[in-house]
């Protein structure tokens, strides 16, 4: 049911992205570059903006009036693997079908002035949007490909169209030895009298991953199968399922969802590659170390902001802009090979200069 009305508010979407994938065959995929030259390709009829490393596809920015929010889907290695989940954009056989708003990267919160942000996608029904906030995006700011830079303007808005917030976001794209990264700078500025924002497990930044990083599922779950049909399965299929969650005091597997950690990783062999994602929080973040919002079933996240919606122990978060008040996030995310613990803290330590 939810891929029916998915399928029927936002066709001109799907078809943007199934277009998308065809460009994307044209161009080789091979990594053996060292500081590769990044390019953007603006396709403002298709609203979006593509990233490419040397010519090799890295992602694309998807600004479509569509979204609810802004977001970079599809993301791939530098050897031309995909590590993020083709729901709802481009389904694929055996991927969950669930929460229809993980789309790709993207970075919202559940609880701003009361209003849901995380939450929101075009199968809320119209008598529920009320209690939802959306991240409309307004221009491209900026496109410095010398320094992989892509900057954007959008606003933070109610279900009536009043701007809460607006956002002046930075992406930071590189490649470095068959590493990639993306650097999200995400400045925010109050433009209400007060902004509030409320502890809550929903945020911040978040990435669905591909079905290869998931953990073994041994329940009964609902899965598109080969023809791209909704079925209910009572074990889905895990032939290839081998994500393994691990953080920068040694918790590993789902444990680390709650835990405060300057870093996360999520390792897993993808088709005969060792692929590893790490996400890394930044110290001048508010409440630095975040807390993990990672979970088996593929969401892999970061929360600055959950407090004691996640960890009873923990100080109470809330955050208050007056009108013209600005806070500021920095996240990053490394994509690589088998990466051991000393290389990433060494990265988390680069990431903190």
């Amino acid at each position: 049911m939810i891929m029916e009305h998915f399928k029927l508010k936002n066709m001109k979407a799907l078809k943007i992205i199934l277009l998308h994938f065809l460009v994307l065959s044209c161009f080789s995929v091979n990594a053996t570059d060292i500081g590769g030259q990044v390019i953007f390709k603006h396709d403002k009829i298709n609203q979006k903006v593509d990233v490419f490393i040397d010519k090799k596809y890295f992602t694309s920015y998807l600004y479509s009036n569509d979204l609810e929010k802004q977001v970079l889907f599809p993301i791939f290695t530098a050897s031309g693997k995909d590590i993020t989940r083709g729901f709802p954009l481009a389904p694929r056989p055996f991927e969950r079908t669930d929460h229809p708003h993980h789309i790709g990267l993207w970075f919202n919160f559940g609880d701003v002035n009361g209003l849901d942000f995380w939450n929101n996608s075009l199968t809320i029904k119209p008598e529920n949007k009320h209690k939802y906030g959306s991240i409309k995006f307004i221009k491209i700011k900026n496109i410095n490909a010398s320094k992989g830079k892509l900057q954007t303007l959008a606003a933070w808005i109610d279900n009536e169209g009043k701007k809460l917030l607006e956002e002046n976001t930075t992406f930071i794209f590189s490649e470095n030895n068959g590493l990639r990264s993306i650097e999200r700078i995400t400045q925010l500025t109050s433009k209400q009298k007060e902004v509030i924002f409320t502890e809550n497990k929903e945020g911040l930044i978040g990435l669905r991953v591909d079905r290869a990083f998931e953990e073994p599922s041994q329940k009964a779950e609902r899965y598109l199968d080969s023809n791209g049909n909704m079925t209910e399965t009572p074990v889905l299929n895990n032939e290839g399922v081998n994500g393994v969650y691990r953080n920068a005091e040694g918790v590993t597997g789902s444990d680390v969802w709650s835990k405060k950690s300057k870093w996360v990783a999520l390792h897993a062999d993808k088709s005969g590659e060792i692929i590893t994602i790490v996400m890394f929080d930044n110290e001048k973040n508010p409440n630095y170390p975040a807390w993990s919002h990672a979970r088996g079933y593929g969401l892999f996240a970061m929360n600055n902001l959950a407090g004691k919606a996640v960890d009873k122990d923990s100080p109470s978060v809330k955050i208050t802009l007056k009108k013209g008040e600005k806070i500021t996030f920095r996240h990053k995310i490394i994509i690589g090979g088998n990466l051991s613990d000393s290389q990433i803290d060494n990265m988390a330590n680069n990431f903190n200069r």
